[in-house]
């Protein structure tokens, strides 16, 4: 007993050292998420004061996003409403590394991703007519997908908002650079919790 209570502690933070980096235990886990069958399934008081204006932010809830393996870390800042909330619980338990299938082949490729999630993850949605689109907002789109604009976009479409990232160049460079996985054909996203 005293074993399993001394284990906890040392799994917990083998866990929070994980991050974006590209160890074995990562690795392992990206071969089978990212396979086909596995996705069935600045600082200033300006940008302070836009990000806060964003609608529904909760700055308690984020989400750690690397675009490619061992990519730089960046913040997702997630709504207060279910669809954020569920997404945010699955990848409490489980970090999430998820292909981009098609990147350079459907309308509006140039402004935006999408993120297919297996389908043994259940996500509520509460989908709104969206036309205008700032770079940097994420959605959810049924079935299991998460949607990031990472340019300013006019694209009608049902979406169920998720969260925001704070736009820079250094984000939009990495969203645009992620390189396709070797020996997959695909790029991947990696997103873990920041708790």
């Amino acid at each position: 007993m005293k074993k399993i209570f001394l284990m906890i502690p040392i799994l917990t933070l083998a866990v929070a050292l994980v991050g974006c980096g590209n160890s074995d235990s990562v690795q392992n886990e990206s071969q089978t998420a990212s396979s086909p069958a596995a996705t069935e399934s600045i600082a200033d008081d300006t940008a302070l004061t836009e990000t806060s204006a964003r609608e529904g932010a909760s700055s308690a809830n984020t989400l750690n996003v690397c675009f490619g393996d061992g990519g730089e870390p960046f913040t997702l800042h997630l709504y207060e409403n279910e669809t954020a909330a569920a997404i945010a619980r699955h990848v409490g338990t489980e970090n999430w590394r998820l292909p981009i299938y098609h990147y350079d082949d459907y309308e509006n490729w140039e402004v935006m991703q999408y993120y297919d999630i297996p389908a043994r993850y259940e996500i509520p949605s509460n989908p709104e007519t969206v036309t205008t689109e700032k770079a940097g907002e994420v959605y959810y789109s049924e079935p299991n997908r998460i949607v990031l604009f990472f340019g300013d976009a006019e694209v009608s479409n049902e979406y169920t908002k998720v969260g925001y990232f704070d736009y820079t160049e250094e984000f939009k460079e990495a969203v645009e650079n992620n390189p396709v996985l070797e020996g997959w054909g695909n790029k991947i996203v990696f997103i873990n919790s920041t708790d």
